[in-house]
């Protein structure tokens, strides 16, 4: 039995050992195929995964003096991008991987489009690369390719910052998430897992989101979260009442309790208000049958005509 503690650790490494074989997996499975081997998935993990992974630090806080510079050049901290109103997603990209950065990138605009929210309305998207080589200028271009690609943005890039640093602010941040990564000099790239991560508007991890494809529902509850109950409509705090995080399975899942309740509670609402309005208008009912039986009603003089003589 998997450890559910263990859990998002093994979906990091799951995504990373598969973008990892693609390059010389097929060419050792061929190899060991030639030579009688069985093959399958090693006992062992493979070495370049050594020290990379996921740790949960829910709840934990970003470390908001940590050093950047922007898409213009500009020294920032990480606390800039945090104004105690609105949550973040915050992904870690270097601008030269060849592959895992580029579809994580990729998933997360391709589920924020069916997101009700807007990127720069709502909440922002901060990207921070772990490569210490990266610039203003890769930065600058890697944001435009990603936000080309986010229809609901109309072009603009309000909302969307890519930070470069060097190694000891990255790894502030990285350390502060429990994004375990290496660079892997044979290969000449970085073995990292694959995530993103919602954050309160006050810098503190509220959930994190696994693989290379994330369900927009996923990514809008989360946000709900993070945002800790602000602009949040009635609809959406049904929402969050009906759905729970399964760090096991790495999504949120409904509960069929939470639904008979919330159910309960609609049929109850609905049966008193039919019960109040019907209450009503048998009242008014009342209120008209008393005034037609008034003493003032019983004491009007009654007019009889009399008989016409012939």
């Amino acid at each position: 039995m998997i450890d559910r503690g263990h859990a998002p650790r093994l979906l990091g490494v799951t995504v990373l050992v598969t973008c990892l074989a693609v390059g010389e997996g097929d060419a050792h499975g061929q190899a060991a195929w030639q030579k009688g081997e069985p093959q399958g998935i090693p006992s062992t993990p493979a070495p370049e995964l050594s020290g990379v992974g996921i740790i949960e630090h829910l709840n934990g806080a970003l470390p908001r003096d940590a050093a950047f510079h922007d898409t213009d050049g500009k020294a920032v901290t990480l606390g800039d991008f945090f104004d105690g109103k609105r949550p973040t997603l915050l992904v870690f990209a270097y601008h030269t991987c060849p592959m895992l950065c580029s579809l994580v990138l990729d998933a997360t605009v391709r589920s924020l489009n069916d997101v009700a929210w807007t990127v720069g309305h709502e909440f922002d998207v901060v990207s921070i690369s772990i490569d210490p080589h990266d610039t203003p200028e890769t930065a600058t271009r890697k944001r435009a390719s990603v936000v080309e690609s986010y229809a609901r943005a109309k072009g603009s890039v309000a909302g969307w910052h890519f930070l470069v640093g060097d190694e000891t602010n990255i790894r502030k941040v990285t350390e502060a998430i429990g994004f375990e990564y290496r660079y892997d000099a044979r290969q000449k790239q970085y073995a990292h897992p694959a995530a993103i991560y919602l954050l309160t508007p006050e810098a503190r991890i509220a959930r994190y989101l696994y693989g290379i494809q994330f369900d927009p529902k996923d990514i809008r509850l989360g946000l709900l979260e993070a945002a800790e109950g602000r602009s949040v409509s009635t609809t959406e705090r049904i929402l969050l009442y009906c759905y729970h995080y399964d760090p096991q399975g790495g999504h949120y899942s409904i509960l069929a309790m939470r639904v008979m309740r919330l159910g309960g509670v609609v049929t109850l609402g609905a049966l008193g208000t039919f019960l109040t309005i019907m209450w009503a208008r048998e009242k008014r009912r009342n209120k008209k049958r008393a005034a037609t039986r008034s003493p003032d009603n019983n004491n009007l003089p009654t007019t009889r005509e009399s008989p016409t003589l012939p």
